[in-house]
Formats: C-alpha cells, sequence, structure tokens
C-alpha cells in the first residue's frame, strides 16, 4: 500500500527541520511515545537504528527506525519495522517562500503475513489518516508549540 501526504508549515524551512531533527522534540508530535533508544550507529546519520516504544489504547507497540537517507534541508527517508509490518517513509522538504515550508510524506507500507494484508487492503484509510496527523501534530508543536502530551 502506498500513499502520499502533504502540509504547509508557516515557518522557514531551516527551523522546520531543527525541529524535526531534534529526537527530544518527538514526543511533542508523536502521540504514544513513551520512550526511544539508539541501537546502533551515529544517532541520526544514515544507517542508524533506533528502538521507538509507544503505548496506545493501552497497547504497545516497539519499532526499529533504520535511517535510509538523511539530506536535509531536502529530504530525509527511513524505514520502521515492527512485527509483520514494514513501512519506508520518504520526506521531502520544499521552501515555498521565506516563512513556510511544504513537507510531502510519501508512505509505502508492506505486510508479511494474510491476516495483516486483508486488514491493510480493508482500512487504507485509516493509515493515511494516521500518517496525515503526524504531520498536523507536528505543524502545531512547530508553528504553536503545541505537545501532544498536552492533550
Amino acid at each position: 500500500m502506498k500513499y502520499t501526504n502533504e502540509i504547509i508549515i508557516n515557518l522557514p524551512l531551516d527551523e522546520v527541520i531543527q525541529k524535526l531533527d531534534n529526537a527530544e522534540n518527538m514526543k511533542h508530535w508523536q502521540r504514544g511515545l513513551v520512550g526511544y533508544e539508539q541501537v546502533s550507529g551515529t544517532p541520526g546519520e544514515e544507517g542508524a537504528k533506533m528502538k521507538l516504544k509507544y503505548v496506545t489504547k493501552k497497547r504497545e507497540m516497539e519499532l526499529e527506525e533504520t535511517i535510509i537517507k538523511r539530506n536535509f534541508p531536502d529530504e530525509f527517508h527511513a524505514s520502521y519495522n515492527t512485527k509483520g509490518v514494514h513501512n519506508i517513509q520518504e520526506n521531502f522538504f520544499e521552501k515555498v517562500d521565506a516563512n513556510t515550508t511544504k513537507w510531502t510524506s510519501k508512505s509505502e507500507f508492506q505486510f508479511s503475513s494474510f491476516p495483516l494484508k486483508v486488514f491493510g487492503f480493508l482500512m487504507p484509510g485509516m493509515f493515511k489518516k494516521q500518517s496525515l496527523k503526524f504531520l498536523v501534530d507536528f505543524k502545531n508543536f512547530a508553528e504553536q508549540g503545541t505537545s501532544v502530551n498536552d492533550a
């Protein structure tokens, strides 16, 4: 399953990247994130791996992030793996004008089990909606300092 989301952030490109490229900020725009741990490599660099822990609706989930490409301020690509699901995120950042940035996020989900493949086929809107929620939450954090932890 593949799809693309876009959002306009009313901040200069450099400021968007500075906020996005700080792991400590993730808790402010990634709902359910309860912790992260560097597994290997240099944090934030290509090839680095990080373990991300989430709790949503009383369910725990652990993802392993691998940075595929880091070419700030233009792009950042990573893969996220958890049991039965491989997700590739390609993120592109574009300066619209001196105070506006466009973030384009391309998502690809690959499922390794039949039940997950069926779920992905039947519920693609749920995945796209969740991905867009991350972008909206980041926009709110970056522009207004609003944290998802304040909700």
